[in-house]
Order: C-alpha cells, then structure tokens, then sequence
C-alpha cells in the first residue's frame, strides 16, 4: 500500500515555477533516522528523486514526507559532536561580529536549535536566549540543560507569537534547517517578521557546490527537501524582504555555507559576488552538471560496492562507524546489508540497539564493535572523520585500516 504521509510536489519549492526537470532517481528508501527495533520490523519506503527548477535553478526532492512523520521525535543530538561543539563558540564569535553594538545584550533566537548546543555560547556572554524546536524529546533536553525552547514547527504563525511574546530578535539563527522545511517560503517569511530593524538572519545549509563537485549523493534523504547555491537561496530570500550581505564557509555536514542576510536593501561583502561568479564559471546551476552528478553517483555506487565485497572475499571482516542519516542513503543506495557490513557503532546511546532503516545492519556501542579487532573500520559519517580517527586511535587504541566512503572516490587506508 503506497504511503499517506507524502505528497509530490508540482512547482518549485522557491519561485513556484510549475516544470521541473528530474535527474536523479534513488530509488524508494526508508525514513533515514526511523531506526527499527527489530531487523524484521516492517518499514515504509518512499520515493526519493531529485530535479532541477529551471527558473531559480533549485535542486529539490519530488516527494514531500510529513513533517510530523520526520521530526516529531528525533535521534539526533547537536552536542553529541565534539566537532558541532567546537563549533559552536567559533559560530557565536563569527555571528556576533555582524550586529550593530555587538558589545551590547541581544536577543538571539535560534529555529530548529535541537539540544540548544549552539545558544550555550550566547547565553553565557549575557544575552537572552530562545530556541524553536519540534522534537519533544529534544526540547525536553534543552530545558533540563538550562535552553529555554518552544516546542513547534517553526512558521510564519509561530514567528507572530514569539514577536508578540518576547520581541523582535537582534538576530535569527536557521542552522541546517531550511532544507527540512516543506513550506519553504512560509519560513523564510517567519524569520523576516522575527528580525528587528537593525538585526541579521543566519542561515546555515547545505551547500550544493560542494555536494556537485565532491559527490555528496549521501547527503540526500527525505528530510532534506532543498540543496541551495546562491543563486536559488538568494531569489527565497529576496521574495522575502531579505538581501544577502555576506557569506561564509562552515565544517558542518561536510561543506556547509552560513550565510546573512538584513531587511531591504544592504551593502554586500565582496565574498557574495565571488560566490556568484564561482557558481557561474563552474556551471553549479545548469541541468548539464547536476545529470553528470547523478551519473558520477552510480559509478561510484559500483566502486563502493565492489571494493566492500572483494574484503569480504578476502575473509576479512568489516564494520562501519557513525550510524548517521547521511550512512542510510548511501547503504540503501548501494544496497549494503549485515554480509557486507557486520555492525556499525555509534556513541549515540539512543541509536544503539537499534538497526539501519531498509539495510537492517545492527547498531552498537563502539567498544562493543571494536572488540571484534575487525579487519576495517568504513567511517559512514565520513564527514566527521578526524573526530572519529582520533577516537579510534586514542580510546580504542584500533591502529588497523578504514575505509572513507567519501568525498569524491571510495578511499582506503591500511593502517591509521
């Protein structure tokens, strides 16, 4: 029976250009974080394909999975990253430098803040703080680590209730969560009414030039409905009253972009036109590039495979590490099972016990794994990978080989 919980879309997610252009097909794959209990638990799949609007050039998902389905309970937890935490206090002192009276208090809100890793930085300089997020499990975390947070969906409703309660907002902080956002343009309205006069928005996502050129295929999965360049992030929040007034790189999820944006018309960093003119002379927004993605994706979905299967014929054993929403694309996309891969660890204690979504591998604690003096470690949440070396190295005093799935080529090393 197909699924009632999704919804194809029939314009585009920014400029509601009614012809889209699909490219890339993965096949129906599970809900990346619903992580069953069981190995034999039933799951539903969903269609997961992207295509290209060839009005604002936004590359976006075909189906639309509902938000309460995605995020109403959630297993992800900011600060379970030392890297996030790191840079949590890089964040507050690159975000600051860009408000009026940056030694003044502010009020900072931040949507989707999750366990409130980042609004720690900015409560403990003295400022008023607020966090937005949907998950009750995680909003319940926030509280008890001192992050006042209103459980909801973020939308331009919920931003008329926090002016009204609490004011406008010195600054708006939207980290990694406008591509989760179905109602793309309800949201980016929400955060223009948030922001004061004189305040900035700050909109961390995915950035699709770097997913394009280094083959970030795994960072497509349902909840992530949108994969911004400028040009399509600039048109959303032009429409919104918003103009962009500087950018910058962040480490988050593998290359990630942090952008900031002021109401009506602002001066602009030379760093915006440089963007512009990169995502021009490297053809980031044309159709061409994004169906030579999509072809360089299945060849590497062979390399991978292949690479995996010959150690398994060589009789030594493999296991994975970083049990990560981005792993699940890439494990069902490749078709990777308990044969290939004997166990992925985890340091989350709440995904632990648990099994991969559609591939059915089990999820333990990394001691638990490791004591199995596997042949080679493949680091799925490759993005994080100096963290989880050292780990290896340092707590479990594992010097054997690994295995980078990502970016660009699968990559092995013998011993790190």
């Amino acid at each position: 029976m197909p699924p009632t919980d999704t919804q194809t879309i029939n314009a585009c997610r920014v400029c509601q250009a009614p012809t889209l252009k699909q490219f890339f097909d993965l096949g129906r794959q599970p809900l990346a974080n619903a992580l069953p209990q069981k190995p034999d638990e039933p799951e539903q799949t969903y269609p997961l394909s992207l295509s290209w609007c060839p009005s604002c050039s936004l590359v976006q998902l075909n189906e639309t999975v509902s938000p309460k389905a995605l995020f109403s309970q959630y297993v992800w937890v900011t600060g379970t990253s030392s890297t996030a935490r790191d840079y949590a206090e890089t964040f507050y002192q690159r975000t600051m430098a860009h408000l009026a009276k940056p030694e003044a208090k502010k009020f900072i809100l931040e949507i989707a803040s999750n366990d409130g890793t980042f609004l720690i930085p900015f409560r403990d300089h003295g400022h008023r703080i607020l966090g937005v997020d949907p998950a009750k499990n995680i909003v319940e975390m926030a509280e008890k680590g001192g992050i006042p947070t209103r459980c909801a969906f973020f939308s331009e409703l919920t931003a008329e209730e926090i002016v009204k309660t609490d004011g406008p907002a010195d600054m708006v902080i939207a980290r990694n969560v406008l591509p989760h956002v179905a109602n793309t343009r309800d949201f980016i309205a929400g955060i223009g009414r948030c922001v004061g006069t004189d305040g900035v928005a700050v909109i961390e996502v995915h950035d699709a030039s770097i997913i394009q050129n280094e083959l970030h295929y795994d960072s497509i999965y349902h909840e992530h409905l949108c994969y911004f360049t400028v040009k399509s992030l600039e048109r959303l929040l032009n429409d919104a009253g918003l103009s962009l007034i500087d950018l910058e790189p962040s480490p988050i999820s593998g290359g990630s972009m942090v952008v900031y944006a002021a109401k009506g018309k602002s001066t602009e960093t030379p760093a915006v036109q440089q963007r512009r003119d990169q995502e021009t002379n490297q053809h980031t927004n044309e159709f061409s590039r994004w169906q030579q993605f999509a072809e360089q994706s299945f060849r590497h979905r062979d390399q991978f495979t292949q690479l995996l299967d010959q150690i398994r014929q060589d009789g030594r054993t493999v296991v994975g590490y970083g049990a990560s929403a981005r792993s699940s694309t890439l494990l069902n996309f490749c078709g990777i099972g308990p044969e290939l891969l004997a166990a992925i660890a985890d340091q989350n204690p709440w995904k632990q016990g648990r099994y991969t979504a559609g591939t059915h591998i089990p999820i333990v604690a990394p001691e638990q794994t490791l004591g199995r003096n596997p042949g080679y470690v493949v680091i799925l949440a490759w993005n994080f990978a100096d963290e989880i070396i050292s780990i290896l190295k340092t707590k479990y005093r594992y010097g054997g080989g690994v295995i980078l799935p990502l970016p660009r080529t699968p990559r092995l090393v013998e011993r790190i």
